[in-house]
């Protein structure tokens, strides 16, 4: 039933694609120019990464909402160097986007093409959590490609060469998810799908391939067609004392897809019955007071940290634009950072 309903989101999406498929894909941050300066950017030299990865969860339970201090361990050192290549990368872009630095600008294609040159990802992923990394690494860079591809100082060579190697890594993605949706079980539907679709996404716009956009508009719809009324995500819902915090998780990349969606001609944030919304407005009503989540989780919630990760709040930047609430540009006010690296860094302006 779960295969059919995809199966039939995805020709939703493609039946769509027609209207506007004579445009390039566009990102969010293609509508400012950038001058290029001067400035000066310290780049780090390129380390070389092997094309596997392999790492493993860190949660002890089943509901995956207690961390095992010895596996998180295991995890961060496993993880850390593939993860480190995505923070120096969306630094580098964010800097080109906010000072104009030429250098920062190379310095990102001078990683995105070592990172190529090594095929990091294309090879074999030893684990579900080693597939969830790619994604978050991989589309971080995509983004971070996004940031700078203005800049004109990417090749045509360039810019064949890195599509051709993220498009292989975006298949995998692509791969693992539909076969996942044959298996019993959630993560094929929960907050790693959305996660992945946000990938898919700027692979997508960055390649200028429409087809691998549509899948992960697919990805959009599965999420929000999940919302109830009440604006919870069931399979969010059973994540035990981290039910707050995967809806706050899950929200982050369905936000990054709408916007996506909505740049390119897809009235996204407005889908059932504007269900995004209802998400938004439980998710934030949630970090003031936990009581709704207690209760329909059937344990006291994790504290929200304070002040708010931007991991939990970056993405509002982007919806308070298009959706001005008080209530959330509070919150949003709040945070010392809005820079999340499996986002790609800062949000767009």
């Amino acid at each position: 039933m779960k295969r059919t309903r995809l199966l039939a989101l995805l020709l939703a999406a493609a039946l769509a694609s027609p209207l506007i498929a004579q445009q390039p894909l566009r990102s969010p941050w293609d509508s400012s120019k950038i001058r290029l300066t001067d400035a000066q950017f310290d780049c780090p030299a390129p380390v070389r990464l092997s094309a596997d990865l392999t790492t493993d969860g860190f949660y002890s339970d089943a509901r995956s909402s207690v961390i095992d201090p010895a596996r998180w361990k295991a995890y961060t050192e496993s993880s850390g160097p593939y993860k480190h290549l995505g923070d120096q990368a969306v630094a580098a872009a964010d800097a080109y986007r906010t000072t104009g630095s030429r250098a920062a600008a190379q310095c990102v294609l001078k990683l995105l093409d070592s990172a190529a040159a090594d095929k990091v990802f294309t090879g074999h992923m030893s684990s579900r959590q080693a597939y969830y990394v790619q994604g978050w690494v991989i589309g971080a860079l995509a983004v971070a490609w996004l940031k700078v591809r203005d800049s004109g100082l990417v090749t045509p060579g360039e810019t064949s060469t890195l599509a051709q190697w993220m498009k292989i890594v975006a298949r995998q993605t692509m791969d693992y998810y539909d076969a996942a949706r044959a298996k019993p079980g959630g993560e094929a539907m929960n907050n790693h799908l959305y996660w992945a679709g946000v990938e898919v996404a700027a692979i997508a716009i960055a390649a200028n391939d429409r087809s691998m956009f549509d899948w992960a508009m697919a990805t959009y719809h599965n999420g929000v067609q999940q919302i109830t009324p009440e604006g919870t995500l069931p399979l969010e819902m059973r994540r035990g004392q981290r039910a707050l915090h995967y809806h706050l998780y899950a929200i982050a990349p369905l936000v990054y897809l709408a916007e996506f969606g909505e740049d390119n001609g897809l009235p996204l944030f407005a889908e059932n019955d504007h269900a995004l919304k209802r998400l938004v407005n439980r998710s934030i009503a949630g970090l003031q007071d936990t009581a709704f989540f207690d209760q329909q989780a059937g344990i006291k919630q994790e504290t929200p940290s304070e002040p708010p990760s931007a991991e939990a709040i970056s993405w509002a930047k982007i919806y308070v634009k298009r959706f001005p609430d008080p209530a959330i540009s509070a919150v949003l006010a709040k945070a010392t950072s809005l820079s999340y690296m499996y986002l790609g860094g800062l949000p767009p302006d």
